[in-house]
Order: C-alpha cells, then structure tokens, then sequence
C-alpha cells in the first residue's frame, strides 16, 4: 500500500525540510538513467540521487573511483529527461572537488548547467569544508555524506562499519554539525551505528538519509539495481532486496532465446 503524498507537485530541498519537520520519513533511490528514473519517479520517491555507484552498478568497477564527471553528467542528464516530481541530487566524482575549492566549483556548475539536476553531493566533513562553502556561495544546494565514504575506501582499507569508536563518532557528529552550519540541506549516513544516526538525526535541524544506518534517519536510500535484485551478488545485512528481477530477467531472456531456437519468434502475427 503506498504511502506517499501525491498531491506534491515538484519535491524541493524545502519539500524535503517539511518532512523531516512534521516528522515523516523521506524515501530516496538511486537511479542512472531514463527508464529506471521514470518508474522511481512515478512511484513516489522524494530524493532520488544520481549516485557515483553507477561506476559499480552500470559500468561494473570495483570501486567508485573510476568514474568521470563527464560520464556522470550523462546519468545525470538521462535521469532529470525523465523526472517529473522527484529531488534530483548528483554526486560529484573522485577528483572533482577534492583538495581545490575552485575546481570544486566548477564541476558543480558542470553538473547544474548540463544535466539539469536540482543539487549535489559530496562525500566527507571538515577536510572539504572550502569546497562546500564555495559551492553553496554559488547558490548550489548541497547534500553531505558522512560516515562510510566510498570514494575514501582505499583509505579506510574495509567496507566495515564506520564510527564505532568514540573518537570516530565525536568527528562524524562535528562534522554533521559544520554541515548544517554551512548551509548544506541534508546530509547522507552511511553504514554507522544506529544510536549514532539517533543521536545525529535529533540534533540536527536538516534531513539525515540512511544506507545502513538504522531505523532512525529522517530518511533511506538504497542502490536500486541492489534492492530490485538486478545485482544478485550484493547482498549486505543492510539490505532489504523487493524483487529478483535477476532471476525473472534471465527467466524471460532465456525463454526468447529458446523461441529465436526453435523458430516460434516471430510467428504470423508478429510479422508484416
């Protein structure tokens, strides 16, 4: 039974605000490109994030680290041709903004300017802090993404929990709340312990959006070829996977194959 409020026309980071503000969860899915985006967007989804995990997903890399700004202009693009409703946010790649604010800027605009899309996301706290200010100085609207980094995963060696240690979730917290102070209008948690979404979630102000982080961000977000099953081989506690479209997708490529084989397609009917 669906939920969602379908008298919103356009979902805005203000949209978003008001539903953490009345205390109503925020639903958020990934998506890369036309067709998928449209059947997302048509289901209700507030957020929809054009992740760097179309390096995984789509282009089959290990890791995000591959993937360019240009090539995520394309899925940004694809997807914003399709959305009608939905919160359109685009991760800045690997190199685009880190370590150099003015670059930082500029692959902002790219992103705005070329594909259309409605906000960014950058992964990391403090260490990026000049990028964001200068990114939000420009009118970008920008999401955080604290927690388990995955354009850091060669620095962190693991994709294990992150901030289980006291250290790590006084930073985690620190860097939340420079964040919010900066102007960002969400931020991202992944893969942290519960009590500390909790405990991050009641102390800010803006939206929290969890990928394995508990039950009590403001919202969640999943990878949707993850939670359709497309990707059959990614299967994490965190995980709660509403289809096996692998299995019916082979069941059905198969069963086109065997009639190619023995001649039943294309029959008369199908035929001019």
């Amino acid at each position: 039974m669906s939920v969602h409020n379908p008298d919103i026309k356009r979902v805005t980071t203000h949209t978003i605000q008001e539903l953490k503000n009345k205390g109503e969860k925020i639903s958020a899915l990934t998506a890369y490109d036309y067709s998928m985006a449209r059947a997302v967007d048509a289901a209700g989804v507030e957020v929809i994030l054009v992740g760097d995990s179309a390096s995984n997903v789509m282009a089959g890399h290990e890791t995000t680290l591959p993937i360019t700004l240009d090539q995520m202009i394309y899925h940004a693009s694809s997807v914003v041709r399709a959305v009608k409703r939905a919160l359109v946010v685009v991760d800045l790649p690997f190199g685009s903004y880190q370590g150099n604010s003015v670059e930082a800027l500029r692959s902002a605009i790219r992103i705005m300017k070329e594909s259309g899309a409605h906000a960014i996301k950058l992964e990391g706290g403090h260490e990026i802090r000049e990028s964001i200010v200068r990114i939000l100085s420009a009118g970008v609207p920008v999401m955080g993404h604290l927690g388990l980094t995955p354009q850091s995963i060669y620095k962190f060696g693991t994709y294990a929990v992150r901030a289980r240690e006291e250290a790590e979730a006084a930073k985690l917290m620190t860097d939340a709340k420079m964040l919010e102070d900066i102007g960002c209008f969400g931020v991202v948690l992944e893969k942290i312990p519960a009590a500390l979404t909790k405990q991050v979630s009641q102390t800010l102000h803006i939206p929290t959006i969890g990928i394995g982080a508990g039950p009590d961000a403001d919202g969640q977000i999943l990878v949707i070829h993850d939670m359709l099953g497309i990707n059959n081989e990614f299967k994490p506690r965190f995980l709660r996977q509403y289809a096996d479209l692998h299995s019916i997708m082979k069941q059905a490529i198969t069963h086109y194959v065997d009639d190619v084989k023995s001649k039943d397609f294309p029959n008369e009917k199908e035929a001019y």
